[in-house]
């Protein structure tokens, strides 16, 4: 059975990338595939685009306050009449799908519940994914993030979406996390995805995205590391990870620019161990801005 593809783009506008993820799918969506466009600014030049390109059947464009995490939610709710067996992404707006990209993934899912592709960007991978088979678990679920994540759009409904208090524009200070812990609640209801899950062979099917710390300066890639750090140790604090595991995570932000020497420094290093700690602890220190960029 050809299950229908669903893709749920949350964006502050941003023509440039949106016109590439758009080319980008516009001959690869199938009759029952949808993408909606969630914009948080800059809502009548994103619908302008979007008529303009020729996507109007199969493209929608609704509006929601800022939060990634709300524009998701969003998208789902607006999928009320899709098939409980359709696979839905969060392609992020700066997201591209090379030739033939989503029939590769369409296939490798089959009737999984959900899975994980490779996201390649200018540098590399943002993540390598463990091998085919490996099950998703407290340890494997860190390598999923949201744009690299297919999941079956009942399993959504029956989580209830994402957290919208974590994740990036969130009115909190837990700007990342958000994926792992949509996973982590899935987990613990419902088992068997941890032995179901698929995750793809990057031989296979990737698709494009940009560095963490594209387009930043020095000032802006620490905050971002910062903001980020605190959603994920929210998240370590919040589930039932180990306690070494937490700890371990705030401790390791120090070797940021070692473990990710493409995008940081070791300068960036105090930035990440504070942000870690400041989410495990659920308080921050200095200063009450959330956001993780200005943008």
């Amino acid at each position: 059975m050809t299950h229908p593809m669903l893709f749920v783009v949350t964006t502050l506008g941003r023509l440039t990338a949106l016109e590439r993820l758009l080319g980008s799918v516009a001959d690869q969506l199938g009759p029952r595939d949808r993408l909606i466009i969630v914009a948080q600014e800059n809502a009548d030049a994103v619908r302008d685009l979007v008529t303009t390109a020729g996507h109007a059947d199969r493209v929608s464009v609704l509006t929601s306050a800022r939060g990634a995490s709300l524009g998701r939610n969003t998208g789902i709710d607006a999928l009320s009449s899709a098939d409980d067996d359709s696979l839905v992404m969060f392609p992020n707006d700066t997201t591209w799908f090379p030739e033939g990209a989503i029939e590769k993934i369409r296939r490798a899912l089959g009737d999984a519940p959900a899975g994980a592709v490779t996201v390649e960007t200018e540098i590399g991978p943002r993540f390598s994914l463990p091998a085919p088979g490996t099950p998703l678990d407290a340890s494997t679920v860190w390598q999923v993030i949201e744009m690299s994540l297919v999941i079956r759009l009942d399993i959504l409904r029956r989580v209830g979406g994402f957290d919208v208090e974590i994740g990036t524009g969130a009115a909190s200070p837990w700007q990342a996390g958000e994926v792992t812990d949509l996973l982590m609640r899935t987990l613990d209801g419902e088992p068997s995805i941890g032995t179901d899950f698929v995750w793809t062979d990057a031989a296979d099917v990737t698709v494009g995205g940009i560095a963490e710390t594209a387009g930043l300066d020095p000032r802006e890639r620490r905050w971002k590391l910062r903001a980020y750090g605190r959603g994920v140790g929210r998240v370590l604090a919040l589930h039932p990870f180990p306690w070494w595991h937490r700890w371990g995570f705030v401790a390791a932000g120090l070797l940021v620019g070692v473990r990710r020497g493409g995008e940081y420094g070791l300068a960036d290093g105090p930035a990440a161990l504070l942000g870690r700690l400041e989410g495990v602890l659920g308080r921050t220190f200095g200063g009450s801005r959330a956001t993780a960029v200005r943008r």
